[in-house]
């Protein structure tokens, strides 16, 4: 007979059977249930198993988990019955066990709309893979046709269900395929159909073979078919078969196409369905990575594949050497040369009472004794005074640093202290991402990887020592109460343990969703809501459904010092209001993990959070820039999907592969800066098919923009002056790449590395007295004057200029860098092509031509042949106020050109 285990709930669970998963309140921070197949029953760890079933004591459980599609996607989706399945497992505390429940496959559901109405009933009808983060269809094992008869019976024999991409479906659940020339099955990876006669062929069969199926988007047609459809359109033969329609018919339609009939019994029976199970699992992955034989060997894995990178496309061929001729110069390997020593403690067995106690008196800090970082620290010097026979008197521990071999410079040996802005975006990163510490990276952005893996471990422990503490006070309170121990005191209630409130506080007695007054059981609401508690329905779906309806807050005052005919809280608003009701939650508090709000990201420039949309995140390089900052215009259905102009560009490849700013250095010379570099990530296209950074073309007085608020296409880099070019950058010291001069000092870098060196760049409104008619009059957040571009060292005092940061927008959204470049960097787009623009540039760097006007001046007539209509006109060298049209001045440019 199987184990059973009876949960606190008083439900017996077995084998196979679906469960609420969770740990107390305290410890799981508000959030829902999780919902698990128990895979086995364990005993305690370490534990002997005992002689028979009976006598086993169970106290760990191993459970198959299942994902919410709110844990893995930020989209929200409407069905809170719908789950994700998930070839992963883990070995949980039995005590974690709440209640029953049911999940099935969807196509084993007769009637869903009934199965969701039935309480703790949920469904799945894909998969997903926590380790490449893809999602799978999941279909049942007897659908799948496309196999030999051997295969298909092992997999059907074995297996519920079979996991495969959506592409592979169609494949798998159609006819069996044999190959019309060999008759041999034809396996997915190495078929190719015809689409005319619909037979399938393998690839190698085809006369000449195919290496490779075709493009998506474009058919393939055997030979015969081939040649045959050339003989009709040669014969002009070729008729396009007319469509059949279905003549209408005013008939109802059939009963097992429409809703179906309520069948208790029915949705009893598929409760109780049999599932088969193969080494605990009722599935595995049958897709386009996998070889169909391998399914008949019991050992083979069942875990989704992507697609392998071995073989010479992925790996380099090393050539031998030719005879195995040993080095004479190589050292051994271990040695004092080749190893360093990080510890010699099996070498001071006989000092070792003295050294606890001079560890003790290096430190004044009583939490450096247990911290692994000093610890470690600690050993390795005193190692390395008993090595080089110096005293323990002489060991420092008040240096951060210290010189490892083979490194140039010193490395600490503890991370430097966290300040309480990046711990803000630490915690910020961790409630939008969980666990995910690459995009908490993200978040922080002054910080590595290492550093934040090293902080997340402690900041975790930080949060299980107040939790400990609590429950130590707890246990203190509840002492010797009443004559009941210690252990049936804070014996945990039946469901769940700390989430309900016994009596709600004043002021806060009303559910944070519903806002309903009266209930007979108060839970714990999670953070976010208006007031703590949460009625017994609202917590229900909460915590088994993840669902919270989160009621608006009525926000027509009523005039001041007036009470009037207030509505109780609770009561449905159903008079006709001619206020515009307000869905967000009054008094600054955030919404609810499930209301349907914008999703804040950060941006990476300025550090400063925002809702999707202002802005922008790339799918593909997970770059997150203000709109307005980047230049980007993007529909609010595409926010989840767009992808930056240089992910593009690396399929469609129609611009200049190497990505590196024509106005910096080369990439290798930058790459010793580290910081909020993210920026320069941010490129755009030049007339040349080159590349510029965002900031070094908005920044740069000669660049202009044919779409300004685009900040594209970039014109002008080559009347840059020759000056620019040649003068050294003070931080890098690189004579290549244009240099901008600081506006206080004399100082002259490259944009690049004075941003990498977190040098101030910003916007100035200076005011103008007298304006000339040139002079270009903007208005940015009240200021009115000219708007002028500032670069400060950092050293600078800033704080006598009135400056705007290049994240700064106004109330229209539109950023200050936009409004700039679209009132001083706007190409003359209307007044010649752009062609003839980037020829005139040209001209005038070669010194090819003299003054030139453009045609719109239609004064002026060429004195060789007397037309008025030119592309341009040029002044005569000797008569100013003569013209020469571009065609007779040209025999002239060529006499120039050939001196």
């Amino acid at each position: 007979m199987a184990a059973q285990v009876t949960l606190r709930s008083g439900e017996k669970v077995k084998v196979n059977d679906h469960v609420y998963c969770s740990p107390p309140w305290s410890v799981r921070d508000g959030t829902p249930y999780s919902v698990a197949r128990i895979m086995e029953f364990l005993p305690p760890e370490g534990a002997s198993k005992g002689k028979g079933k009976a006598k086993e004591i169970y106290t760990r459980v191993r459970l198959a988990w299942y994902y919410r599609p709110s844990d893995v996607s930020d989209r929200p989706v409407a069905d809170s019955r719908l789950l994700l399945a998930a070839i992963y497992s883990e070995v949980c505390d039995i005590n974690q066990l709440r209640s029953k429940c049911y999940v099935l496959h969807r196509d084993k559901i007769t009637d869903l709309a009934g199965w969701k109405k039935r309480p703790d009933r949920f469904y799945f009808n894909r998969l997903f893979d926590p380790y490449i983060k893809k999602e799978f269809e999941v279909i049942q094992a007897t659908d799948v046709r496309n196999l030999p008869d051997h295969i298909r019976q092992t997999l059907i024999s074995r297996y519920e269900y079979v996991v495969a991409e959506k592409e592979v479906v169609p494949d798998l659940t159609d006819a069996l395929r044999l190959c019309a020339t060999c008759g041999q099955w034809c396996a997915y990876p190495d078929t190719v159909g015809c689409d005319r006669c619909k037979k399938f062929f393998h690839m190698s069969c085809v006369q000449p073979p195919l290496l490779a199926k075709p493009s998506r988007g474009y058919g393939w047609t055997c030979a015969p078919c081939s040649k045959r459809h050339e003989e009709e359109v040669d014969s002009h033969e070729v008729r396009h078969p007319t469509p059949v329609t279905k003549p209408k018919s005013n008939a109802p339609a059939p009963r097992g196409r429409g809703r179906p009939r309520k069948d208790r019994s029915l949705a009893e029976k598929e409760e109780n369905l049999d599932i088969k199970y193969f080494k605990m699992w009722p599935f595995r992955y049958f897709g386009q990575y996998t070889v169909a034989e391998d399914t008949l060997d019991p050992d083979d894995l069942i875990f989704p594949r992507a697609a392998t990178r071995v073989g010479p496309k992925y790996q380099a061929t090393i050539p031998s050497l030719g005879d195995n001729t040993a080095f004479p110069d190589a050292e051994e390997r271990g040695g004092d040369n080749t190893a360093e020593v990080l510890g010699a403690v099996h070498l001071l067995s006989d000092e070792e009472g003295k050294l606890e106690e001079w560890k003790t008196a290096l430190t004044r800090k009583p939490e450096n004794l247990y911290n692994v970082d000093w610890l470690t620290e600690a050993i390795r010097r005193f190692s390395q005074a008993y090595l080089m026979n110096r005293g323990w008197s002489t060991v420092d521990m008040s240096v951060p640093t210290r010189i490892e071999k083979w490194k140039r410079g010193e490395t600490r040996y503890a991370d430097r202290e966290w300040s309480a802005e990046e711990v803000a975006a630490f915690e910020d990163g961790i409630m939008f991402h969980g666990a995910e510490l690459r995009a908490v990276r993200d978040e922080v952005g002054t910080r590595s990887m290492l550093e934040v893996v090293r902080f997340y471990g402690h900041w975790k422990n930080s949060r299980l020592k107040e939790e400990n503490q609590r429950i130590r006070e707890l246990r203190l309170s509840h002492k010797d109460e009443e004559g009941v121990s210690i252990s049936q005191s804070i014996t945990p209630l039946s469901d769940d343990e700390g989430s309900t409130v016994l009596e709600p506080s004043k002021g806060y007695n009303s559910c944070g969703a519903c806002r309903t007054r009266e209930s007979e059981t108060w839970w714990r609401a999670p953070k976010g809501l208006t007031t703590e508690v949460l009625c017994d329905t609202c917590g229900t779906n909460w915590r088994k459904y993840a669902d919270l309806s989160v009621r608006p807050f009525r926000e027509d005052a009523t005039p001041n010092g007036k009470k009037g005919s207030e509505k109780r809280e609770g009561t449905p608003l159903n008079s006709p209001n001619p206020k515009r009701l307000r869905t967000s939650i009054v008094n600054g508090t955030s919404p609810p993990p499930n209301a349907a709000t914008a999703l804040q990201l950060r941006c990476q420039v300025c550090q400063k959070m925002g809702p999707q949309g202002r802005i922008v995140k790339c799918h593909k390089c997970s770059l997150r820039i203000h709109a307005g900052t980047w230049g980007v215009f993007v529909d609010r259905d595409t926010l989840e999907s767009y992808v930056c102009a240089v992910c593009k560009e690396e399929k469609a490849q129609e611009a200049c592969l190497n990505t590196d700013c024509v106005l910096c250095p080369s990439r290798k010379v930058s790459e010793k800066w580290s910081g909020h570099t993210e920026f320069l990530r941010a490129i755009k296209a030049t007339e040349g098919q080159g590349w510029v950074h965002v900031l070094c073309a908005v920044f740069s007085p000669e660049v202009s923009f044919t779409d300004p608020s685009r900040f594209q296409v970039v014109e002008g880099i080559s009347t840059i002056p020759r000056q620019r070019w040649i003068v050294r950058c003070t931080i890098c010291g690189e004579g290549r790449g244009a240099v901008f001069r600081c506006a206080e000092c004399d100082k002259e870098y490259h944009a690049s590395c004075a941003w990498n060196a977190r040098h101030r760049f910003a916007f100035e409104v200076q005011p103008v007295r007298n304006p000339r008619r040139d002079t270009v009059i903007v208005t940015f957040k009240g200021e009115t004057g000219v708007l002028t571009p500032v670069i400060l060292c950092k050293e600078h005092d800033v704080s006598k200029h009135e400056l705007y940061d290049i994240c700064e927008t106004d109330d229209t959204g539109e950023s200050v860098m936009q409004i700039y470049s679209r009132a001083y960097k706007q190409a003359p787009v209307s007044q010649a092509h752009a062609l003839l623009r980037k020829a005139m540039r040209l001209d005038m760097v070669l010194n090819s031509r003299p003054e030139v006007v453009y045609t719109t001046e239609l004064d002026h007539r060429c004195e060789s042949c007397g037309t008025r209509y030119s592309p341009c006109f040029y002044r005569n060298k000797f008569f100013s106020d003569r013209w020469r049209c571009h065609k007779c001045n040209w025999p002239n440019l060529i006499g120039q050109k050939s001196c």
